[in-house]
């Protein structure tokens, strides 16, 4: 089976690393008496998709405290997003929060058209200085988690996992999931691949078939768009990716690496408030230790892990939460399966 080296642009680590001594830090934002900020979302999906579902929650929650006017616009192509992130910025909205990854270079230049206008962006790229801000789901650390799991759970060691892209966002969860699970298993084996899509789910389906059918076991559905409904059908775990669909598939999933907005969001509504808001990368506040992600609960799965297997995942998690141990952040991936 062919293979396949898939480059990718190392990340911001410098500024990842630099982000604590920013002049402006996370909190929960409240009103404070101020009137509420006209707050924008602009995504090229809808509102259901896992990534943008988790931004679009978070903005939400601000809405009902008060903190935001809050306006969200779902399935603009990508070719019409910069227009529309420019419109809004038009009406007067402070706040315009969405994903640039398929409109950067158009979206940076209406940033720099509205400086006074705080533009925060799922972005591959760098802060543009001095309203472009970046983030992204930083949930390498529960995946590493979520992979010890896997790796202790599995019976034939070969452990499937299918992204939508493979780009830098969805290869270093793939990565840290592979990591955690060779941590607990050295003889674990990998099928990866992905869709080239975010929604195609009969792909994703035919994919995650086609690991089944090569003994996987386990699969990491690093895109939710058709792998755990066919996990479930073939009998077979799954972990899951920013959600938990554990709830639909009680049998199937067993845990899943959760990213919370809030923290992310929270801070920029706090600084926007208080006219301290400039350019940041905002790429720390998804960490564990920011508490912008998670390792789901168990769940139905609590009796079914090996209570040593549990341990030395509940350990690792104390590990990360200290900052005694960083799980690496890996951008670039092979690929077993397309």
């Amino acid at each position: 089976m062919d293979t396949r080296l898939i480059p990718s642009t190392l990340r911001r680590r410098t500024a990842i690393l630099g982000l604590a001594a920013a002049p402006w830090t996370p909190g929960w934002a409240q009103s404070g008496g101020r009137a509420p900020i006209k707050a924008a979302g602009v995504y090229t999906v809808p509102f259901e998709q896992q990534w943008v579902s988790r931004v679009h929650q978070a903005m939400q929650t601000a809405r009902q405290r008060g903190a935001i006017q809050y306006k969200g616009i779902e399935n603009i192509p990508a070719h019409r997003y910069a227009d529309t992130v420019r419109k809004q910025a038009e009406q007067g909205y402070k706040l315009i929060i969405g994903e640039a990854f398929e409109a950067e270079e158009a979206v940076r230049k209406v940033a720099a058209e509205f400086p006074g206008t705080a533009i925060v962006m799922g972005s591959s790229g760098k802060l543009q200085a001095p309203n472009f801000s970046v983030f992204d789901n930083y949930i390498h650390e529960p995946s590493y988690l979520a992979g010890m799991l896997a790796g202790g759970m599995t019976r034939s060691n070969h452990i499937g996992l299918l992204g939508g892209m493979a780009i830098p966002e969805v290869n270093r969860l793939m990565n840290a999931f592979i990591d955690g699970a060779r941590e607990v298993n050295p003889r674990a084996r990998f099928s990866t691949g992905v869709i080239n899509s975010w929604l195609n789910q009969p792909r994703a389906r035919q994919m995650t078939m086609a690991m089944v059918d090569q003994g996987v076991d386990a699969m990491f559905a690093a895109t939710m768009a058709g792998v755990i409904e066919t996990a479930a059908e073939r009998n077979i775990l799954a972990f899951g990716n920013i959600i938990h669909p554990q709830p639909q598939y009680p049998n199937t999933v067993v845990a899943s690496a959760l990213w919370h907005m809030e923290p992310t969001v929270d801070a920029v509504i706090a600084a926007v408030q208080a006219g301290t808001y400039q350019a940041r990368d905002l790429a720390s506040l998804s960490f564990m230790r920011a508490k912008g992600a998670s390792l789901s609960p168990l769940g139905t799965f609590e009796r079914k892990v090996a209570p040593e297997l549990l341990q030395r995942v509940r350990a690792k998690e104390a590990d990360i939460l200290s900052g005694r141990f960083v799980v690496p952040i890996k951008d670039e991936i092979e690929l077993t399966l397309r």
